[in-house]
């Protein structure tokens, strides 16, 4: 999400962390390795540079942990010392975690050895994000909605999350938001997945991005598919298998439609494919 939206991480440390970046100015990506001495590579998740990237105000590596590893209390040092030495800035860690408890192992601080240098990684989970209810702010920073929406998909916010968020994922290009949507569904409950279909084939919004189109229309076919076999089995007519299949497997809502009508007045289910 970084590395596709760079300023996802200097908003997050304002927003959350409170730090005094700036607000204006170029953010962009620079090179995730870090080569010293060693001949072994040093490799962060993503890095992002604030202003002039030849010149940067600041500096952040960020990195996403699912559970605290010892060895990065080795490696992060490591990445803020390098970074530093390569622009001459400020640095500082955001490490990205699920849950607070994988975000509390990883905050711990890292005593170097020196006198008073001890480093204190800054770590974020979903629940220190703010709710994202304004689909315009959602549309402006997309990875900010979908990170903060699991924490927020219950509850009084729950409708207004989820319609930002879906909001959010129609901005995004190729295949971003069908990622972004997969990922939201692994982290949901069934009760919120439930009503983000909903928001997502809502009838009346006229979708801009691909990917919602193409859901919002399988999920259409998929309704009327259901309507066609349903208005079958109440009439008490068998449907043999490939019937059945070739109903499910129909993506055409114009056909569907009419297979809706036609199932309401023929006599036996060969009829329907007529």
């Amino acid at each position: 999400m970084v590395r596709n939206r760079p300023q996802l991480a200097p908003t997050i440390l304002r927003t959350v962390f409170g730090l005094g970046l700036p607000l204006d100015g170029q953010v962009t990506l620079a090179s995730e390795s870090f080569a010293g001495l060693n001949p072994a590579e040093l490799r962060c998740d993503a890095t992002v540079l604030l202003d002039d990237p030849e010149a940067p105000a600041h500096g952040i590596i960020v990195e996403s942990q699912l559970r605290f590893k010892k060895q990065k209390t080795f490696t992060w040092p490591a990445y803020l010392a390098l970074l530093r030495l390569r622009h001459e800035c400020p640095v500082t860690l955001l490490i990205f975690c699920p849950s607070p408890s994988a975000a509390r192992a990883c905050a711990a601080p890292i005593d170097m050895g020196h006198p008073e240098w001890v480093l204190k990684p800054l770590t974020v989970h979903p629940g220190m994000l703010p709710p994202i209810t304004d689909p315009e702010q959602a549309r402006r920073l997309p990875e900010l909605a979908v990170l903060s929406a699991p924490a927020h998909s219950e509850g009084p916010h729950a409708e207004a999350v989820l319609t930002s968020v879906s909001a959010a994922i129609d901005t995004l290009p190729g295949d971003t938001g069908a990622l972004y949507y997969d990922y939201l569904t692994a982290q949901f409950s069934g009760a919120a997945c439930k009503l983000l279909e909903e928001i997502v084939n809502v009838a009346g919004y006229e979708w801009q991005s691909e990917f919602a189109k193409t859901h919002r229309g399988e999920g259409r076919a998929e309704g009327e598919a259901k309507a066609v076999l349903l208005v079958l089995d109440a009439r008490g007519i068998t449907v043999p298998n490939e019937i059945r299949e070739h109903v499910t497997n129909c993506t055409d809502t114009d056909q569907l439609e009419r297979w809706v009508q036609r199932a309401a007045i023929i006599d036996k289910a060969e009829d329907l494919l007529e």
